[in-house]
């Protein structure tokens, strides 16, 4: 078998946080919804069954965790710091796709979600 792209998703994943320019999120703090995706070169994992030779969904986990309990300004702030750390934590990354959604945010129209994307590569 040739193997051309390994892909790790992780969605719907549910952060109660504190980002936003109004100082009032930034008190009471909103729900936010992330989805993430990530091609990485876990190949031999396929062969191995070995946690070693794969990127831990458990641990890309914890660093979201980690950065969602900071707080920031921006929507896009949180997704860069979320990004630059997982490139730093786990070398076998070459590409992501993360998007940040604010649950009902404090807009004067009715607006169940507003959302920031970034997709980036490793340098």
């Amino acid at each position: 078998m040739k193997v051309t792209t390994t892909k790790i998703d992780l969605q719907d994943m549910h952060f109660y946080a504190y980002h936003g320019v109004m100082e009032q999120e930034r008190r009471v703090g909103n729900h936010f919804v992330l989805q993430l995706s990530v091609w990485a070169e876990v190949t031999p994992s396929l062969y191995s069954d070995r946690i070693e030779d794969t990127v831990s969904y458990a641990e890309i986990y914890e660093v979201i965790a980690q950065e969602m309990a900071i707080p920031s300004l921006l929507l896009e702030h949180v997704v860069g710091r979320i990004g630059e750390r997982l490139f730093k934590t786990f070398h076998q990354i070459s590409h992501i796709s993360l998007t940040l959604s604010k649950t009902k945010p404090p807009l004067p129209g009715e607006v169940s979600k507003a959302s920031f994307t970034l997709e980036a590569s490793r340098d």
